[in-house]
């Protein structure tokens, strides 16, 4: 890269790169496509990896290979998974996001990719950065024949296929991890995969086998990363953790069936002036929903629901509503607060009482036979707004309306 180029990319990286590309055909020394495609990839940087965007001279990819890498965020919580040790092998390498932060603390660190262009980056990037490392190019199955033993392995298989379709099967990914997972075992103590979020984990831990640990990641409630930790001695019971930026849950471990619900009736009080909170009959008996919990996004990956209303003394609505109510705020609840100002059924004059003053509302719908769209055309309500309403089917099969506003 010339030095025009350098300080186009300087004095441009805050701009706008679709008028820049539009105002730039005729910029003299100045390769405006490789500097287009520096200034997005500073800017995907500071969003995702603010530590490697705060170092000057950094070389990006083109655009997908940076929205697919891992953020600084979940690269950091796989970091403390890898722990330390002698050596760290990622066999997926790819821009080095989590390669750069897992390896910190092993003495030797062996970084693998296939594609020369993304290695040929590495090299530059990590010289900058200051860490020492082996970049070999060359395909994950090939090079993994070619050491003795690693502490840590770390894999993060390409979901995409040749024409460019994601993927979600573990033997669909490259590389297909089923296929080595014995030659894996023989060569590190612990494999780390990073999977597809949308992958069944259960189904992955019993396809794979060898599987301890399970760490389900979201960022701001949104389902990043699935995690799976293996270990040629497996560790018993397996270990499962639910991650959502700060909030952590580990549920007691349970791979088999998700238990019944017990709850048997839902009783609705109204008083001369209208609906007010009521009572749900349920295994920890007659609970009064003044308050409305609604799981983080890992929890309803990891499905256990069970361990979440033990834990937390909550009542579940019902099998597949997927919602908590208690008599009490719970401050450090998993996920989002609300407490409930009322609760209607789809009677026309009940809906007409507890809406008199809403004009506008945040609606949810869980398990209930209208969509969003159509419960809010129903409702003639205008979106957003500080009440939330979640529509949901209880467990005696009656569809009801919660009136709520968010714990602050």
């Amino acid at each position: 890269m010339n030095e025009v180029t350098q300080e186009f990319i300087r004095q441009h990286r805050e701009d706008d790169v679709r008028q820049l590309a539009l105002k730039g055909k005729s910029r003299g020394e100045v390769d405006l496509p490789l500097a287009l495609q520096q200034i997005a990839g500073w800017q995907t940087a500071r969003r995702k990896l603010p530590l490697w965007a705060a170092c000057d001279g950094l070389l990006y990819p083109p655009h997908l290979n940076m929205e697919q890498c891992s953020s600084e965020q979940t690269a950091r919580y796989k970091a403390g998974l890898a722990g330390g040790g002698r050596c760290f092998v990622d066999l997926t390498g790819g821009l080095g996001v989590d390669f750069y932060f897992m390896s910190q603390g092993f003495k030797q660190r062996i970084y693998v990719e296939q594609q020369e262009h993304l290695c040929d980056i590495v090299r530059h990037n990590f010289a900058l950065l200051g860490l020492d490392c082996s970049v070999v190019c060359g395909l994950a199955a090939d090079v993994l024949t070619q050491f003795d033993h690693a502490s840590v392995i770390f894999l993060d298989p390409a979901r995409r296929d040749q024409h460019g379709a994601r993927t979600y099967s573990i033997q669909d990914c490259t590389p297909n991890v089923l296929e080595l997972r014995d030659l894996l075992l023989q060569k590190a103590d612990r494999i780390i995969l990073k999977l597809s979020p949308m992958l069944d984990w259960h189904k992955a831990v019993e396809d794979l086998g060898n599987v301890s640990e399970v760490h389900i990641v979201s960022v701001q409630n949104e389902c990043k990363e699935l995690l799976l930790v293996l270990q040629r001695v497996q560790s018993a019971p397996l270990r499962l953790v639910c991650v959502n930026d700060n909030s952590v849950f580990e549920p007691s471990p349970t791979v088999g069936p998700k238990r019944s619900y017990r709850g048997t009736k839902t009783v609705l009080p109204w008083d001369q002036n209208g609906p007010t909170v009521g009572l749900l009959e349920g295994r920890e008996g007659s609970v009064a929903f003044s308050y409305l919990y609604e799981p983080n996004a890992s929890i309803m990956k990891a499905g256990c629901f069970d361990e979440v209303a033990d834990f937390y003394h909550v009542c579940e609505l019902s099998a597949n509503s997927h919602l908590f109510t208690s008599d009490h705020e719970i401050t450090d609840f998993p996920g989002r607060g609300f407490r409930v100002e009322a609760v209607s059924s789809m009677n026309k004059r009940e809906l007409k009482t507890v809406l008199q003053e809403v004009d506008r509302a945040n609606i949810t719908v869980r398990n209930f036979p209208m969509s969003v769209a159509e419960l809010r055309k129903r409702l003639r309500l205008k979106e957003g707004g500080d009440v939330y309403i979640f529509a949901t089917t209880v467990s005696d099969g009656a569809h009801l309306l919660f009136i709520c506003r968010k714990i602050v």
